[in-house]
């Protein structure tokens, strides 16, 4: 059986495009770090509406810890295989460079980076072996744009997306696909710090946007229907482009 697998998908981005790859058929890992109340409130809403799912609780950061808990599981799954994969797991240190701290940068960098790197060559493998993978990393407008105040979220997002383009035209000849979502200013708990009465004058919608219409995007890229669109950086952003 072919399954997906969304890092940090218990809350925000990561929930709504877990919530929507199960409506399209797809049993879903949800992986989180810490917060088990989301994850299991995630579990129930896309149980509620027919779909299956299983928890993965573990941080991507941690290459022992992504390690064990990806064998775990496909020792559980031994006829099984992730052939999608959602590299959604961030975190936000914001802060001027001249007062950064060291663990704010390492932090920051350590969760989509090391994270997307230590769980996408874990499962690369089962991929490459039945030509058959779509990776959708979640990157930002900040990696595109450059956001004061993030230079740690700008510089790892826009390490993403470099690494997006790469590892897509290393794998494209065995039928696996490897794209980036770049979100605006999405509406969850990781952008409900920010001013949004002020940042929605920047964007020409004049709104944040919903998780569900990022995740619309992700659901596309997973589907057979984009099987010849890869290496691409897609953004989500009420038309505020750089």
């Amino acid at each position: 059986m072919r399954y997906a697998f969304v890092t940090g998908g218990s809350r925000g981005i990561g929930k709504a495009i877990a919530v929507k790859l199960a409506k399209m058929g797809l049993p879903v890992v949800i992986n989180y770090r810490s917060n088990d109340d989301a994850a299991q409130s995630t579990l129930s809403e896309i149980e509620a509406v027919g779909g299956k799912a299983e928890l993965l609780r573990f941080d991507v950061s941690d290459p022992q810890a992504t390690e064990e808990a990806l064998s775990v599981w496909e020792e559980k799954h031994p006829d099984d295989y992730i052939s999608v994969l959602v590299n959604n797991a961030g975190i936000r240190r914001d802060n001027l460079m001249i007062f950064m701290q060291n663990e704010e940068w390492d932090d920051v960098l350590k969760t989509p980076l090391n994270g997307f790197f230590y769980v996408t060559r874990r499962l690369l493998k089962n991929m490459l072996t039945h030509r058959d993978g779509r990776i959708i990393n979640i990157a930002s407008l900040s990696g595109i744009k450059g956001l004061p105040g993030q230079t740690n979220y700008s510089a790892a997002k826009a390490a993403v997306i470099g690494a997006t383009k790469a590892l897509a035209q290393e794998v494209a000849k065995r039928k696996v696909t490897v794209n980036a979502i770049a979100p605006g200013f999405i509406a969850t708990d990781m952008t409900k710090d920010l001013d949004e009465t002020e940042l929605k004058k920047l964007i020409p919608m004049g709104r944040f946007g919903k998780p569900e219409e990022v995740a619309s995007l992700a659901g596309f890229l997973a589907s057979d229907e984009a099987a010849y669109i890869t290496g691409q950086v897609v953004q989500v952003n009420g038309g505020l482009y750089t």
